[in-house]
């Protein structure tokens, strides 16, 4: 056993035990995946380019032992009387770091649930099960399961609150943001000039630089109604430091409008978010959910790599940004010549809007295992001018039953190695007013 490994084991040895034996009840099985862990871990320690993130990436293999532990489990259980929450992964949607995208929040409500509403959304939503094919399984009339099901799904209307809004001491109309209500009139030319090379800082998808003295408000506006439905207002509060590494805290207040009132819904976030000569990324992130504060950090592995991290080992954006041709846009069609490679530039662009004109540089984030697309273009200052979000046309089917071609026939289209994407929403900031 290599001395780094070995070393580097010893010190993260008590959080992976506290790690699984939380996960795993039976005391035996958890040691059996401690066990595995730490045997993956050595014979894939030689591929860990920086070993400061040698905790992070062995909670994160711990992760999936657990989750490979019960999804086994689950298929020797037939009827589950207790269903893991690590098999569960109903898709809900939430803003993370490449804006709305699907994630598996949905497990803090189920928690909340009682053992046989979990086995009852288990079995039908889960297995797909018919009614009659549940009840000889339970071995209770089908009018039980029914009910059953009916009063599961009510409770867990009542529970799920997965990123709650929360409604701010002073509720405020929309008109007393400086952002517009109705996108602005733009027009984006392609430019026969060299491209230019770029210093951006921002923080991807929320467009603030995480410096003291920073602040920042932006909207979000959909397609084709051009409306707004969202407002974000972001401040950096002050120093913090996350698991010895400094950085910047930011406060971050979301406003939605109801259907109802017009009133604002508000959602309060905060982040670490670290700045370096090379790089730009988040640290960690909280927010209030069911009463209770939760805090996310770049310790966490999966959970927080979906919504918050960014790049191999969460290394973050780089802040140095020139065309590298990962990535070649020709008008509508976009080829990635690099699967590894999710941010390239792509060329210069002349954005006019708001009744300005701006030298801008493209840079397209083709993000692969979300089906998703973000198109930004940055101003020589690295100030993000206009932040454009296409779906792959089977984004999130499931739940809309329908393809985004259909759902937003009117809106622009782009292809991306021959698959097509659906112009969905645009985002601008009080840089461009």
């Amino acid at each position: 056993m290599p001395k780094a490994f070995e070393d580097l084991l010893s010190e993260c040895m008590q959080p992976l035990e506290r790690f699984v034996n939380f996960k795993i009840s039976n005391r035996a099985d958890a040691k059996d995946i401690i066990q595995e862990t730490c045997l993956s871990a050595y014979l894939n320690f030689p591929a860990l380019k920086n070993t400061d993130s040698f905790k992070g990436w062995l909670i994160s293999i711990a992760r999936n032992k657990c989750n490979d532990y019960y999804r086994k489990k689950a298929r020797v259980l037939e009827i589950p009387m207790e269903i893991p929450l690590d098999t569960l992964c109903i898709p809900v949607f939430s803003k993370g770091l490449h804006g709305i995208r699907q994630s598996s929040g949905v497990r803090d409500t189920l928690e909340l649930l009682g053992d046989k509403d979990k086995q009852i959304l288990y079995l039908y939503y889960f297995r797909e099960l018919p009614q009659r094919e549940i009840a000889e399984r339970l071995k209770i009339s089908e009018g039980t399961v029914k009910s059953r099901l009916h009063y599961a799904k009510q409770n867990f209307r009542k529970k799920y609150n997965y990123y709650p809004n929360m409604r701010g001491e002073n509720n405020m109309s929309t008109n007393n943001f400086k952002m517009p209500e109705t996108m602005p009139q733009y027009e984006i030319i392609k430019s026969d000039k060299d491209p230019f090379a770029v210093k951006w800082e921002e923080i991807m998808g929320w467009f603030i630089v995480p410096k003291l003295g920073e602040k920042l408000t932006w909207a979000m506006y959909d397609f084709p109604e051009k409306k707004r439905t969202e407002v974000c207002v972001m401040e950096v509060t002050g120093k913090a430091q996350v698991h010895g590494i400094e950085g910047v805290e930011i406060y971050a207040a979301e406003y939605e409008p109801t259907e109802d009132t017009g009133e604002q819904n508000k959602t309060e976030r905060h982040f670490v978010a670290q700045l370096t000569d090379t790089h730009c990324r988040i640290l960690a992130e909280s927010h209030v959910e069911n009463g209770v504060k939760k805090y996310f950090t770049f310790l966490d592995g999966e959970d927080f790599l979906e919504n918050w991290g960014f790049g191999e080992e969460n290394c973050g954006n780089e802040i140095h940004i020139s065309q590298k041709y990962d990535i070649i846009r020709e008008d509508d069609k976009i080829t990635v010549n690099d699967k590894k490679i999710l941010l390239d530039a792509v060329g210069r662009y002349t954005v006019k809007i708001g009744g300005k004109e701006y030298d801008t540089m493209c840079v397209i984030d083709c993000s692969y295992n979300e089906g998703t697309v973000s198109v930004q273009y940055l101003d020589r200052s690295g100030k993000t001018v206009l932040w454009r979000r296409f779906n792959r046309d089977d984004w999130a089917y499931k739940r809309y039953g329908k393809k985004w071609s259909e759902m937003l026939p009117e809106n622009e289209r782009l292809t991306v190695d021959g698959e097509t994407y659906v112009h969905w929403y645009d985002c601008i900031t009080d840089y461009i007013l």
